[in-house]
C-alpha cells in the first residue's frame, strides 16, 4: 500500500515540477496578498448555574457570570501564478480549544496550507484547514449566533494532509483527500482517515447542498464514519434557511454507535443593520459516544440579533438547552433538564 501511495505521490510530484517549469518561463506573473484580521469578546451568563457549574456542553463560552476574551485572529492569502499560500493564526481560548490536541505555539495555527492549480478543473492542497464537515465555522464573524451547535462541537475542527478539489462543471465539485486523525495536526499514529464532500446548487444560488464525509480506523478493530448534510437556502433579499444534518458512528470490535445532530437556522434581515438568526438543534448522544459522553438528548434553541455597526457587530443571545435526562443543574446544586442563559457578543473584522 505504502509503494502505491509513494508511486502516485512521484507522479504527482513530477507533473507538478514539468508545469511549474513551463510556468516559471512566463513573465509578469502578478502576486496578490489579502490580509483579514478579527477580535471578539463577550460576556455570558447562565440563569440556573450554581457555583462551580456553567451549564455549558459546547464550545467556546464555557465561562460562568464573567466577561471573556474570544480571540484575536489573522489570516494573510498570498496567490502568484498557480500557487496560493494561507498562513491563518488565532490567539485566545477560542484558539486553544480549536487546537485542543496541539500545544504551545501550535495552538495559534487556525490554517496554514499551500494550494497548487494543476489545472482549471483540478487544485491539489496540503496543509492544515478548517473541516469541511458541518455548516459552523471557528471565526466568530463567520456565524449569526456566538454560541455554537452542539453538532459543531462534537463534530470534526480541522484536518491536516492532503486533498484535490475538482470542478464537475457547473455549480458542481467534488473534493477528495486523505489526513492525519480527526484534530490531530502533528500525530505518530500511522491511522488516516479519509474525507470527501461534494457539493452543488442552482445557477442562481440559491440553493446550495454539501455532502461531506469522513472516516477511517482507529487501531484494534475500530474505525468511525460521519455523514454530513449541509443546505442554504435564499428564500428572499429578506429571509433565508439553512440546514446541517449530522451522524457519526463508532464501531469497536463488531459493535456500532452513533450520535446526531440536527440543526435549523432562520434569518430575517429586515435591514443592512440589523438581523435575527432562530436556530434549533436536536442532539442525540443517548449512547454516550461523544468524548463529553452527554447520555441524553438535547433540544437547544437559540435566539440572537445582529446589530452591525461598521466592521462592528453586536450580538445579544438568548439560549434555552433542553435535555432528556437530568444533565444541568440549578441553584443548591441539584441536577435539572432545562437551562437558560443570555450572551452579550462584541466581534471586530478589519
Amino acid at each position: 500500500m505504502l509503494k502505491k501511495i509513494f508511486a502516485v505521490t512521484i507522479a504527482i510530484t513530477g507533473f507538478i515540477s514539468t508545469k511549474a517549469q513551463t510556468d516559471s518561463t512566463k513573465k509578469n506573473l502578478v502576486a496578490t496578498n489579502t490580509f483579514t484580521a478579527s477580535v471578539d469578546a463577550y460576556y455570558r451568563t447562565n440563569f440556573n448555574a450554581p457555583i462551580g457549574k456553567t451549564n455549558n456542553l459546547t464550545s467556546f463560552t464555557n465561562s460562568q457570570n464573567a466577561f471573556e476574551l474570544g480571540m484575536a485572529s489573522v489570516r494573510w492569502d498570498h496567490t502568484i501564478g498557480k500557487i496560493s499560500a494561507t498562513a491563518d493564526l488565532g490567539f485566545g481560548r477560542r484558539a486553544n480549544e480549536y487546537s485542543y490536541n496541539d500545544a504551545g505555539a501550535m495552538t495559534a495555527i487556525k490554517q496554514l496550507y499551500i494550494s497548487y492549480q494543476i489545472s482549471d478543473k483540478i487544485k491539489l492542497t496540503m496543509g492544515k484547514w478548517a473541516t469541511h464537515v458541518g455548516f459552523e465555522l471557528v471565526d466568530a464573524y463567520a456565524n449569526r449566533n456566538y454560541s455554537m451547535s452542539y453538532g459543531f462541537s462534537y463534530g470534526p475542527f480541522f484536518h491536516t494532509g492532503l486533498k484535490a478539489d475538482i470542478s464537475l462543471g457547473g455549480k458542481s465539485a467534488f473534493m477528495i483527500g486523505v489526513a492525519n486523525p480527526t484534530d490531530f495536526t502533528t500525530t505518530t499514529s500511522g491511522n488516516k482517515v479519509a474525507i470527501a464532500q461534494f457539493s452543488t446548487g442552482t445557477k442562481d444560488d440559491k440553493l446550495k447542498a454539501f455532502l461531506n464525509y469522513q472516516g477511517g480506523s482507529t487501531g484494534d478493530k475500530s474505525g468511525f464514519s460521519q455523514f454530513d448534510l449541509v443546505l442554504n437556502g435564499v428564500l428572499s433579499s429578506q429571509f433565508g434557511i439553512n440546514y446541517d444534518g449530522t451522524i457519526s458512528s463508532v464501531k469497536t470490535s463488531g459493535a456500532s454507535s452513533s450520535w446526531t445532530s440536527n440543526a435549523l437556522y432562520l434569518n430575517f434581515d429586515p435591514s443592512s443593520k440589523f438581523g435575527l438568526t432562530l436556530r434549533g438543534e436536536y442532539f442525540d448522544d443517548k449512547k454516550s459516544v461523544t468524548s463529553a459522553g452527554i447520555a441524553s438528548s438535547v433540544f437547544a434553541t437559540t435566539l440572537s440579533a445582529n446589530i452591525k455597526i461598521a466592521n462592528l457587530t453586536i450580538i445579544p443571545e438568548i439560549r434555552v438547552d433542553n435535555g432528556n435526562n437530568a444533565i444541568f443543574y440549578k441553584s443548591g446544586g441539584a441536577a435539572t433538564q432545562t437551562t437558560s442563559g443570555f450572551i452579550l457578543a462584541a466581534i471586530y473584522k478589519f
